[in-house]
């Protein structure tokens, strides 16, 4: 079900954890599923992400792709960190099943809500980049349950 290298960053993810005082912090979460991400960023004076921590509460392709998009930020600078979108994180991760693609989605919206607080705490504007939702789902029609 599952690919090798998500299992991999699931089992032994990287960079988690917290930043002090982080350039940017960015939280969103899935109230369908109840998954939560938070990414921190620690941006230099020449906007390269120079570190990048995740703490997230969900399912283990949740953990694995919060992993990955830390991986794929890190180094980059910010204009370059708004190209990666959740297409990237599930390739990197050699795919997800189709019930866990809002996972990647997620870890997305993570890294523009961080961008988006840095950008606010800097005054700048970065290019591109809307002011995130707190829920992935927010501003869809609520889907009506059958019973």
């Amino acid at each position: 079900m599952y690919s090798e290298k998500v299992m991999d960053h699931f089992e032994h993810p990287r960079n988690v954890g917290e930043i002090e005082n982080a350039s940017g912090v960015g939280t969103v979460g899935n109230a369908k599923c109840g998954d939560i991400m938070r990414i921190y960023l620690d941006i230099d004076e020449n906007q390269i992400i120079r570190d990048v921590k995740f703490k997230t509460f969900g399912c283990g392709a949740a953990v694995a792709t919060s992993s990955m998009a830390t991986e794929l930020v890190k180094g980059k600078n910010i204009q370059e960190a708004m190209q990666i979108t959740n297409k990237a994180v599930m390739e990197a991760l050699d795919g997800l099943p189709p019930v866990k693609v809002h996972c990647s989605l997620l870890a997305e919206e993570a890294i523009h809500a961080a961008l988006w607080d840095y950008a606010e705490k800097h005054g700048i504007k970065i290019e591109g980049l809307t002011k995130p939702k707190s829920d992935i789902h927010e501003g869809e029609e609520e889907e009506e349950e059958e019973y």
